[in-house]
């Protein structure tokens, strides 16, 4: 498989996960101007899964955006604020996401969300068995 386009972000989300696989079937949708690539971490094929930034990253957590330049990754509430600024339905409320408060509240909301996604839709043992569309 082909690596991302250098000019678009890199959206790392887990295949195995069906709420992660509705969470980026949203974000598809909201992607108007394309400027996203998704990037199971689960295929190991991917190219891009070998850049050091993403090689220590812990995909298995959150979800993580590397920016479209490849110096940055951004992780849990902090990539969703990314993508805020990326995907026009967003923009009204990217500019809340920098209140005060909200980093730390939304970092925990996150996580607390991501390590309960296999009970949210659910899955048999952590391991979600995904059904192919006919």
């Amino acid at each position: 498989m082909a690596a991302p386009s250098p000019r678009k972000a890199a959206v790392l989300y887990d295949g195995d996960c069906v709420f992660c696989q509705k969470s980026v079937a949203l974000l598809r949708r909201l992607d108007w101007t394309r400027r996203l690539e998704y990037v199971n971490f689960r295929n190991e094929e991917q190219a891009l899964l070998q850049s050091p930034l993403v090689l220590q990253a812990p995909l298995t957590e959150e979800m993580h955006v590397l920016t479209p330049d490849g110096r940055r990754i951004y992780h849990g509430f902090g990539a969703f604020r990314w993508l805020a600024w990326r995907l026009p339905l967003l923009w009204p409320i990217a500019p809340f996401l920098y209140l005060p408060f909200l980093p730390t509240l939304g970092q925990r909301l996150y996580l607390w969300i991501a390590r309960n996604r296999f009970r949210l839709i659910p899955c048999h043992g952590g391991v979600c068995a995904i059904q192919k569309k006919k």
